[in-house]
């Protein structure tokens, strides 16, 4: 019997979801998972894999914003010597690797809902959705060819995770909100029970950070600063949290990585990345500016549970909130998320190929 400290260093060929049968093959022709050409080489060839998130894309930024930063984050991991894996559902199906067409049609879809426009002829009776884990079942199951949509970052990570990807960017986590304070991301559980490396600028600077680190450190998640001692607040370079544990460089997050999995932790480690500098805006400028639209937010609920309008609740509020600091700030924040999807995917890209790289020069110095 073999115990962890046994375990190969040699990445995985594929994850769960291929000896489950979820994954489209020709043993499984109707499994509700497709992985790309691509992506499924790269997995049987050891090669360096990023998976990224689609909810960015669809439900997320705006055009012409939301296809661009997509196709410059693919553009990125490439960069950085890794294969990058955008993860979405096309046709009833999962998807990860999309196509950069199907990149783009996601987007105008987007566009086209928004606006409640419909130019693509082909698809005007399509269902866009923003998938979070407790939506897999029930929208796979229907095998409805209507169905698109975007993952959220907890959908990216189990989707990740089943087929065998290790690491993961995205713009920031969800976390726990100011009100209700009951109102926690499906990110905060999946994180803790998903090892895949997940690059962040922190956790979104709208929320309670001091609650969601709280909630990262109960489940056991390790929270890493990338070249900072500081957790970033998304838009800010620092903030009033420090973090415990902080590396300097690509090499030095792999070699944290393999002992995490091979100690066979079963979180993830959130690799906090500050923003690009250059782009950053200051802590106590972006709080003024969260404490005017959370007033709003209020005020507003307010006047709706007197019959004035309708709530703004559960899964809107982080869209809702979002488009006002854009606008309060005259789109500087939208400038910063920008910078820093890019930047995560750029980090993400090479610290995958130097754990590809220290794990060959590992079994080098072992020998035959």
């Amino acid at each position: 019997m073999t115990s962890w400290m046994d375990h190969t260093l040699q990445p995985a060929e594929g994850g769960p979801w291929f000896a489950s049968g979820a994954i489209e093959g020709p043993a499984h022709p109707d499994a509700p998972v497709r992985v790309a050409p691509e992506v499924r080489e790269a997995l049987k060839y050891h090669r360096p894999i990023v998976a990224l998130e689609s909810a960015v894309i669809t439900h997320g930024l705006p055009a012409p914003h939301n296809l661009q930063v997509a196709l410059d984050m693919e553009a990125e991991v490439r960069a950085a010597g890794a294969i990058p894996a955008t993860i979405g559902l096309w046709e009833g199906r999962m998807v990860v690797g999309l196509s950069p067409a199907q990149i783009e049609v996601l987007a105008q879809m987007a566009h086209d809902a928004r606006t409640r426009h419909r130019p693509l002829a082909a698809r005007q009776d399509f269902r866009l959705v923003k998938i979070s884990v407790r939506d897999f079942a029930p929208l796979l199951a229907s095998r409805d060819a209507r169905l698109f949509g975007g993952t959220t970052v907890a959908a990216s990570l189990a989707v990740a995770h089943g087929v065998g990807i290790r690491f993961f960017a995205t713009g920031g986590i969800g976390g726990v909100h100011y009100d209700p304070p009951y109102d926690i991301s499906a990110d905060l559980p999946q994180l803790a029970r998903t090892p895949v490396l997940t690059v962040a600028a922190g956790a979104k600077a709208i929320l309670n950070l001091d609650a969601t680190l709280e909630y990262l450190e109960t489940w056991g998640v390790p929270v890493v600063g990338y070249g900072t001692d500081m957790f970033p607040a998304f838009y800010s370079v620092d903030s009033p949290w420090k973090v415990r544990h902080r590396v300097d460089t690509p090499s030095e997050a792999a070699r944290l990585l393999q002992t995490h999995w091979r100690l066979q932790m079963p979180s993830a480690v959130l690799l906090a990345v500050p923003p690009p500098a250059d782009a950053a805006l200051p802590y106590k400028y972006i709080r003024r500016l969260i404490e005017m639209a959370l007033e709003e937010l209020r005020a507003h609920n307010e006047q709706a549970a007197q019959g004035r309008g309708q709530p703004i609740r559960g899964a809107a509020v982080t869209p809702w909130l979002l488009q006002r600091l854009t606008e309060l700030s005259d789109r500087r924040t939208m400038r910063v998320n920008l910078a820093l999807l890019r930047n995560n995917a750029r980090v993400a890209g090479q610290v995958a190929r130097a754990w590809v790289n220290w794990l060959a020069e590992e079994s080098r110095r072992a020998g035959p």
